[in-house]
């Protein structure tokens, strides 16, 4: 578990289908996400093939839940393990209702303290719509540089999509978060 002032980031389990299936569904949610559930079955199945995986099987992906202290679901982050074991990927939603309130960046910066820090990972890259102008200022915000722009080669809900890369080395990270 990962713990903030305000959250607390862990597994994300079984008992969170019903809150996970309700901001996931969501369209202005589903819009810049590549797996979108139609059903509380299917993120009860996406949770239970997430469940008793972490830290880092490489070359696979990782949800935990992003949650309130006190127990409340308000999002979840990805992390994918890339397979040179140095290097890894994540992404990060949070329900409409808990968004401009400074929760993601949080979340995205304990995340990132634990990779570096604590898992010594060298590289952490994003990929993200460029349309979705609220993570690429998170991401900007927490230091990330934009490494490429890529024209339509994405294909997500139905139609081809461009995609902005952002990345942040691990010598980077340690002189902006010095702890």
């Amino acid at each position: 578990m990962i713990e903030t002032d305000r959250l607390s980031l862990r597994v994300l389990e079984p008992i969170d289908k019903e809150a996970f299936f309700s901001y996931r569904s969501l369209p202005e949610v589903a819009q810049y996400q590549s797996w979108k559930p139609h059903t509380i079955a299917e993120a009860e199945e996406f949770i239970n093939n997430n469940v008793g995986r972490f830290p880092e099987p490489q070359n696979s992906w990782f949800q935990l839940a992003i949650c309130l202290k006190g127990g409340s679901l308000i999002g979840d982050m990805g992390i994918h393990f890339q397979e040179d074991g140095a290097q890894v990927e994540i992404g990060y939603t949070l329900s409409p209702h808990y968004q401009g309130q400074g929760y993601a960046r949080e979340a995205v910066k304990a995340v990132l303290d634990y990779l570096f820090f604590t898992l010594k990972k060298h590289r952490v890259t994003a990929s993200v719509d460029p349309h979705n102008e609220r993570s690429i200022n998170l991401l900007n915000n927490l230091g990330f540089r934009k490494e490429a722009h890529f024209k339509k080669s994405f294909y997500s809900n139905g139609q081809w999509t461009d995609d902005c890369i952002y990345a942040m080395l691990a010598e980077e990270w340690e002189k902006i978060h010095r702890r």
